[in-house]
């Protein structure tokens, strides 16, 4: 295969877990978690980098380091995981950063750690991917129920007589491992972006939480493939492309949902004129109709 088609290989697998990780992360307000944990775990890249061993495999055992490190942060008195998220950013960042500049001959440079290169991912981070997508899929198939029961009545979940450590265990498993996964492909800055922003368009766009999922994974795939394209067709940073055409997924998502409401709104408001004498003409239904009412 091309390094282009790899690439989007990659892509395509990154989008359809925001299908189910991104929406873990939106439902469960998880983004400044994700963001910290995609930051914090840098360090382990460049740590397995001076050794000759994989990236993944450092990042992935420092995020099971810093999951934990966060849990332990999020229990002291007064905090929280807001707190320890934030704690454990700065933590991660500022030693990878120290790490990097004391060994300026480092085989991989250090912007691929940042931002990602998709077209230099190999076929090995495409199974990693593969793996954690699959994974994921069956957590949510043996959970959801109950991960949506505990989002949305934690006490209720607590009161039905479920255990909540499982339920947390899973969800940040499956959060943390996708995080690892889409650093390759578009790095600690921008690995939330492809996960987190069709998730939350989604999020906007459909009333119906079970839509949610296979909403967000087909605009992760649509924007994914636009922004990789776009990188291609007009010479642009490759992982860059790809966070802008998300988070432009999610602004159109933002101003298509205010669109709608004004519509909505408007037309409340000429049924209740359409009441009034005098006033048919005016708010009819052809003038509804006029209108796109």
């Amino acid at each position: 295969m091309s390094y282009f088609a790899v690439a989007l290989l990659e892509i395509t697998l990154l989008g359809l877990l925001s299908g189910i990780a991104g929406t873990l992360i939106v439902l469960r307000r998880r983004s400044f978690f994700a963001v910290a944990l995609s930051h914090a775990t840098f360090p382990g890249g460049v740590i397995f980098a001076l050794l000759g061993y994989h990236l993944l495999l450092g990042q992935a055992l420092f995020a099971v380091i810093l999951v934990l490190l966060m849990t332990l942060l999020a229990r002291v008195p007064g905090q929280g995981r807001q707190v320890a998220s934030g704690i454990v950013l700065a933590l991660g960042f500022a030693l990878g950063t120290l790490l990097a500049g004391l060994n300026p001959g480092l085989d991989v440079p250090v912007d691929a750690l940042l931002v990602g290169s998709p077209l230099s991912v190999s076929m090995g981070d495409v199974s990693a991917t593969a793996a954690v997508l699959v994974a994921s899929l069956l957590i949510a198939v043996l959970t959801w129920r109950r991960v949506l029961f505990h989002t949305f009545d934690p006490a209720g979940f607590a009161a039905a007589g479920y255990r909540v450590w499982p339920i947390e265990l899973l969800v940040t498993a499956v959060i943390a491992a996708a995080v690892v996964v889409a650093m390759p492909a578009v790095g600690a800055i921008l690995g939330v972006a492809i996960l987190i922003a069709p998730a939350a368009a989604a999020r906007v766009l459909v009333r119906r939480i079970e839509l949610i999922p296979p909403v967000a994974a087909a605009l992760g795939v649509a924007s994914g493939a636009a922004g990789l394209w776009a990188s291609r067709a007009f010479d642009l940073a490759a992982g860059g492309s790809i966070g802008l055409a998300t988070t432009l997924v999610f602004v159109l998502a933002v101003l298509w949902q205010r669109l709608r409401g004004l519509r909505v709104k408007e037309g409340s408001r000429c049924r209740r004129r359409s009441a009034t004498p005098g006033s048919e003409k005016r708010c009819g239904p052809a003038s509804l109709k006029r209108q796109g009412l």
